[in-house]
This record gives structure tokens, sequence and C-alpha cells, in this order.
């Protein structure tokens, strides 16, 4: 599809020569903002990656699904697919192998890709939303050459922050790294780390000095062949059951200075701002989760037929999926406009806390809804209403629970309000 995905912003224009900055040219660029005034209008290159996600989803993506979730693992054609289709490089620069757009087209493929497979949307996510994000902001040239252009191709990507004792208290690691020479060597364990199964490379959070608290902690990047790094246990979840998630075992990992992501001691202020962006991809795996589950009962009910009529035509059940609706639109809403904003380079902070909280809560709400529309038999797994409800859970707990949310918000609006 990278093949596919330039030819069509080709047709749409995007590669044609600038035009001068003539008079023409800055109506043209007045028009398109007044065009883009609401947040859910697409530019033609993001309409394109949101149409070449849908299409990856329904045709490659889709005949997998079920096999991945029974079997509780990634299909390694899949992952290829992702990276021949340009999904894993949407923010590389082209230079590099990537297809060069920007954060709100990440969020616009991760949200179609979660309408057919949430676990797959998870994968892409943590991919181009976190990792690609902390190469392109905080890497060295030399480390932007040599893992973005892998990233785009062929490389899948983990980010290695939780441990057993920090979850939500995600600073008090306990991971060392310690200075030995001009190498740095790294010892301690991850928990509950995405992607670690099919990851090439690691981004690992770990605290060089741990009496300066966070700001001990700092970045590192790790080959999968590193010597002293293995995967340990992987987790038996509930949900998104395709998408990896294990223990990373660090001993005695041996790494040269280069392999430090940014500054000595700045993994704290790292880690923080690509979790605050990484809130908005989630928002859209939720949406894109709750529009396939909502789909999926949809079709289901406008076949179905109960007393002589289709289920979808009982007023009762009318209300309750117009509800539905709306619910999916707002979330929708606050997912692209905190999208905007963080491209934009404005702040984003609370609105990032607001798609996240309320997409979580629409996913799980939705899902569970459809199974009720599709009545018994979507209560077993030969229909996917069960598999949405089941992947809807984690939008409430990874990358900052439902009460790290709150909590968030209600800080920033309490600075609003001082002591009087």
């Amino acid at each position: 599809m990278r093949a596919l995905t330039r030819e069509l912003m080709r047709q749409s224009g995007r590669c044609a020569a600038k035009p001068a900055r003539s008079l023409a040219y800055l109506g043209k660029l007045r028009h398109f903002s007044e065009a883009r005034s609401a947040s859910t209008l697409l530019s033609a290159d993001e309409e394109t990656i949101r149409g070449a996600a849908e299409t990856f989803a329904t045709e490659i993506l889709a005949p997998k699904v079920q096999d991945m979730d029974r079997d509780s693992k990634m299909s390694p054609e899949i992952v290829q697919a992702l990276f021949e289709n340009g999904l894993m490089g949407i923010e590389v620069p082209e230079d590099l192998g990537g297809v060069g757009m920007g954060f709100t087209a990440s969020c616009l493929a991760i949200e179609e890709l979660a309408r057919v497979d949430p676990a797959v949307a998870a994968l892409v996510d943590i991919h181009n939303t976190l990792n690609v994000t902390a190469f392109k902001r905080y890497a060295s040239k030399a480390q932007q050459e040599q893992y973005l252009a892998a990233m785009a191709t062929d490389t899948v990507s983990s980010f290695c922050l939780s441990e057993p004792g920090s979850g939500s208290d995600a600073f008090a690691l306990t991971t060392r790294a310690v200075k030995d020479g001009d190498d740095w060597i790294l010892d301690g364990s991850k928990s509950w780390i995405s992607n670690s199964m099919e990851a090439g490379v690691f981004i690992v959070f770990a605290t060089v000095d741990p009496a300066k608290g966070h700001r001990g902690i700092t970045a590192f990047v790790l080959d999968r062949d590193t010597p002293g790094l293995s995967i340990g246990k992987k987790e038996d979840k509930l949900g998104i059951r395709a998408s990896s998630t294990c223990e990373v075992i660090l001993e005695g990992c041996r790494v040269p200075s280069s392999a430090v992501l940014g500054e000595v001691g700045k993994g704290y202020k790292i880690a923080i701002e690509l979790l605050n962006e990484g809130r908005i991809g989630i928002g859209a795996q939720m949406v894109g989760l709750a529009r396939g589950a909502f789909d999926y009962a949809m079709r289901y009910m406008v076949s179905r037929k109960q007393f002589g009529q289709r289920v979808a035509d009982f007023q009762g059940v009318q209300f309750q999926y117009a509800r539905a609706a709306m619910e999916i639109e707002a979330a929708r809403v606050l997912v692209y406009n905190a999208a905007r904003l963080k491209e934009s380079g404005e702040p984003f902070l609370n609105e990032a806390c607001f798609a996240k909280l309320k997409a979580s809560e629409v996913a799980q709400s939705v899902s569970s809804q459809c199974i009720d529309w599709l009545g018994g038999v979507g209560y077993t797994k030969e229909f996917l209403a069960e598999k949405y409800y089941r992947d809807a859970k984690i939008g409430t707990i990874y990358e900052g629970t439902s009460n790290i949310q709150l909590q968030t918000i209600a800080k920033s609006i309490r600075q609003l309000y001082p002591d009087e």
C-alpha cells in the first residue's frame, strides 16, 4: 500500500510543484482553512490514508481477526503487510522510507484498523504515536537514520516503561543503568510491554541515580539482539489478545553511550510528553472499536426479524442506537480536536485526557449494548460482538487509567481557581 498511498497522493496533487505565493494562492489557502473549520473534516492526504487503512482492514486484516484472537498471536503476515502498506511509517519522513504525514493521519489509520481489530490497531498506535515520535523528536541524526528507516520498513518497536511495582506510578521504576567507561549497563525487568514479542527495537527507561528521583530517569535504545535482553512471560489477556504483552528482562545489557535517547536524566520529560500524545492514539483506537461494534450490530439488527418486524425498527431499540451513535460522534470529535491541537503545536493536555477518557467509556458502553442488541448469539464466540466487548476494557487502563485522566483534568481545573 505504500506505493498505492503515494500514487493516490500524487493523483490528489500533493506531490505537484508548489504554486507561487500569489493572491490566487492565498485565496486557495483561505478557502482550505475555511473548509477545515470542523475538526472532523479531512484534507485530501488524510482522506487518502484513512481510505487506505480502511481497505487494508477490510480486505487483508478481517479474514485473520478471529484466528489471531483465538491463538493469542499476531500473524506475521499481517505485520509484514502493515509495513508493505505504509501503515508503520505514517509519520516517518519520506526520505527515510516513510509516508511523511502527520499525527492526525496516524490517528485516522488507528481508528480504521480498530474498527476491524483493536489488537492490530494497538500495535500500529504504539509504534507510530509513541516510538516514531520519540525518535523524530529526541533522537540524534544517526539514531534517526538507523532506526526510523527500519521502523518504516521492517522493524516493530516497543516502549518499555512499566514495571511490576510501577504502574500508574510509572516513575517509581527500579531498572538501573550504571555507567561503565563509555558504556552503560542495564539491569531490571519491565512488565506489560506491548509489541514486545514482535519488536526489533526497544525504548527502555531506567534510572541512572535513584537518589535523584525522576531526574535520574533516562531513555535508552536497545536492539532485540542486545546480549542480556530477553522476553519473559507472555500475559494471557481478556482482550486485544493478538497484541503481545510480555515481560522484558534486562540482565547486564551493555550498550554504548550512543544508545541514550535524548539526554541523560531527561527520560521523565520524554515519557510524559509521549504518553500525553499517546492518549490521543488510544482515544482513536477506542472510537474505532465503538464504530466497529456499532456497525456489526446494526447490520445484524436490520436483517433479524422478531414479531414480524426488523429488530432495528423497534422504537425502544432505535432510541438506544441513536444515543449510541451520538456518543460515538462526541468521542470522535474530542479525539480529532485533540489531534489537531497537538499537530498545530497548541496546548492539548486536557483535551487528550478528555478524548481518552470519553472514548474509552463510550467503547465499553457501546460494545456492551451491541451484545444486548444481538441477543444470545452476541454472547457466543462465533459472532464478533463479544470480542469487541472484551477488547474495549483495556481502554480504561493502559496509557493512564481513567482515574489518572480525571486527576490530571481536575488538577488543571483547580489551578484556575486559586485559594482566596
